[in-house]
């Protein structure tokens, strides 16, 4: 009898088992684990999801696509993230779950305790769906509002408070669709007019939002091109203007390689800096100051988000924080130095730095031909903007960030790394080789060449007449090994300790100077010799630091205390002897650089000029026209200049940027 009744309850038992395979061998969820399941869906955004898990007849038979809109409209409109939830307590008799809900937004954090109640189904459990699932308190009436404050943007200054970039005016011109009364004719005068085609009208007047009774903006005009067209265009029916606060750059030309611009943020920028505060009516900076600067620069909008009533009434604030308005960033930039510089080159392809040669602090970093940077805040037409990029003269290129072969402007470094080494003296005399010269045989037909003959041939001297054959031989005394070393520590093949990354200087264009030619050239600042122009600058200030080199910086700070990048980089004897050399390159009548000599202040500096051609032979080639002057002494003003003009083969040389320097020197020190 056991037997049986033994084998009656396997049987029952399998029999239950082959009927839960059969029937998907699907354990039921427990309460909390189809909260969690929901729960997970959110964030992930899979709204019809979450809708399967309701039960739609005691949730008040809402709709799908009515939850769909309700949901994402309020968890993305706050913008949800490292949403979390933690189960507290779950009642089985009463079929409810009680959690803890968090989750970032676009504000601060939102947390709260919440209570969701289910019931049972042939499916599992189901969720009875309200309103205050989302947050508690929230009613089918009720809606979720978010209200912005919006940051300002932080301010470009110079070191004296002059704004670079700041708020300024702009004149929105746009149309209301209701008032349009031809609108063939109204988009050609306007098309005419504001210089932008018709199709642009259309797709700006065809946008989902647009409403027959609402402004519809087409393109902003700054004030001198609004007062200029201003009769005209409100003449045309339709036709509105409006006033907008825009980003605005003072300098415009002078400045636009170093100040950058701002633009409207695209979706690229949403998905890339997602959780930072940016929203479709964000602007981000694009190149210069505006982007090296753009954490500090755009501040932190303040929003509150409120459950609003069906009256407009706040019945409750979830979470608020306080707007900050961005930081203003002031620059160690002279307003007017900028300017004179850019004033003086403008019609050249150069590159102007200059510095205070006691602290390092920059005062102008200028590139010509440049850009308008307003244009792009006022909207730049396709044509514009190719004209810019299909230009020879590469406008949009910074060329103070660049590397160029500086020529004799570093013959006065080569000679600091030649005394520095012991490897000469200042005073020996090299012995006149005419006008050409070669070490021996083996470098077969190539030559050194040079301008002028003199005697003796001395380290100043050499300096002031600019003898290449000269500092070529100082090169080959050094040594290629003990040559590139040197460079190293100079910071050669390293990034520029500068707050703007500016091209490495390199003496190679490979590991190390390969022939006994590339180092004679090199001595002179040509062979494969590549430097940046405030690096170049950089390295001057040991002449007048008693040989450490001053560590470049671009942020103002008040009672400024310089900081030595290079310390000894060379004895003080030797940067003493040499500087005495560049000064006579300025104030000897003799000297390359004397048309920038001036009475009451005693100048130092070198002129230069590269070669850019593709051999020796070469006579179509181009060449670099340099000239660096520094102060030295006890000056009012210290300033350290250097300067670079592409293609001055038939204007003057190093010459033509020599006489440009001493205009607007002439101007620093009245």
């Amino acid at each position: 009898m056991k037997t049986k009744i033994t084998n009656a309850i396997i049987l029952i038992v399998v029999l239950m088992c082959i009927s839960f395979v059969f029937s998907g061998c699907k354990k039921k969820e427990t309460l909390d684990e189809v909260l969690l399941k929901y729960m997970e869906h959110i964030p992930q955004q899979e709204y019809e999801e979450m809708y399967k898990m309701i039960d739609v007849k005691a949730s008040g038979s809402i709709e799908k696509d009515n939850f769909i809109e309700r949901n994402s409209k309020i968890y993305e409109g706050i913008e949800i993230s490292n949403f979390k939830v933690e189960i507290l307590e779950v009642d089985k008799k009463e079929l409810a779950v009680t959690y803890k809900n968090s989750f970032d937004t676009l504000s601060n954090k939102i947390s709260f305790e919440n209570k969701v109640q289910f019931v049972e189904s042939e499916e599992g459990y189901k969720i009875i769906w309200k309103d205050s699932l989302i947050v508690p308190n929230l009613e089918s009436t009720d809606k979720v509002r978010i209200s912005v404050n919006k940051a300002i943007r932080g301010e470009i200054l110079d070191r004296n408070g002059y704004v670079l970039a700041g708020q300024g005016e702009a004149f929105s011109v746009g149309l209301v669709p209701e008032k349009i009364e031809d609108d063939e004719n109204t988009f050609a005068k306007l098309s005419e007019i504001l210089e932008v085609d018709v199709d642009t009208i259309h797709k700006k007047l065809d946008a989902s939002w647009v409403r027959a009774d609402l402004f519809v903006p087409i393109k902003l005009l700054s004030t001198e091109d609004k007062e200029m067209h201003k009769e005209e265009l409100l003449a045309i029916p339709g036709v509105m203007i409006k006033t907008q606060i825009v980003r605005t750059y003072s300098m415009g030309e002078a400045a636009a390689h170093l100040v950058g611009y701002v633009q409207n943020v695209n979706a690229e920028d949403l998905e890339k800096h997602v959780g930072e505060g940016y929203d479709a009516d964000s602007v981000i900076g694009r190149s210069g100051i505006e982007a090296l600067y753009e954490k500090e620069l755009k501040g932190k909008n303040g929003y509150s988000i409120e459950i609003k009533t069906a009256d407009g009434d706040t019945k409750e604030v979830l979470t608020y924080n306080d707007v900050e308005h961005g930081k203003n960033i002031q620059l160690t930039i002279d307003y007017f130095l900028q300017q004179g510089l850019y004033e003086t080159f403008k019609e050249d392809k150069s590159c102007s730095v200059a510095l205070n040669p006691e602290t390092g602090e920059v005062l102008a970093l200028v590139s010509t031909p440049t850009y308008d940077n307003n244009d792009f805040i006022l909207g730049m037409s396709s044509d514009k903007w190719d004209a810019l990029n299909n230009d020879e003269n590469k406008p949009l290129l910074n060329r103070f960030r660049q590397i160029y072969a500086p020529g004799s402007t570093f013959k006065p470094i080569t000679a600091s790394i030649g005394l520095q080494n012991n490897v000469f003296k200042a005073d020996e005399d090299f012995g006149s080789e005419g006008y050409e010269w070669q070490k021996d045989d083996s470098w077969g037909s190539y030559k050194i060449t040079t301008l002028k003959t003199y005697e003796p041939v001395v380290l100043k001297n050499a300096i002031m007449y600019s003898d290449n054959i000269y500092f070529a031989k100082v090169a080959l005394k050094i040594g290629d090994k003990s040559f590139a070393k040197a460079l190293d520590i100079l910071g050669f093949n390293k990034k520029l300790p500068f707050e703007i990354t500016m091209g490495k200087s390199k003496y190679s264009n490979t590991e190390q100077i390969e022939t006994e030619i590339q180092l004679a050239d090199s001595g002179y600042g040509q062979g494969q010799m590549l430097v940046n122009p405030l690096h170049l600058a950089t390295l001057y200030t040991a002449f007048v630091n008693e040989g450490s080199v001053i560590q470049p910086t671009l942020l103002y700070e008040k009672n400024y205390n310089a900081k030595v990048w290079i310390e000894n980089a060379f004895s003080k004897d030797v940067a003493n002897t040499v500087l005495e050399g560049i000064k006579m390159v300025v104030n000897n009548p003799q000297g390359t650089g004397y048309v920038a000599h001036d009475g009451d202040v005693v100048l130092a500096g070198k002129t230069g000029t590269a070669e850019i051609k593709t051999s020796k032979n070469d006579t179509s080639g181009t060449e670099l026209g340099w000239f660096v002057v520094t102060t030295t002494g006890d000056t009012k003003n210290p300033i350290l200049l250097a300067s670079m003009v592409e293609d001055v083969k038939n204007i003057g040389g190093s010459s033509y940027v020599a006489r440009k320097d001493a205009e607007v020197l002439n101007k620093w020190f009245e």
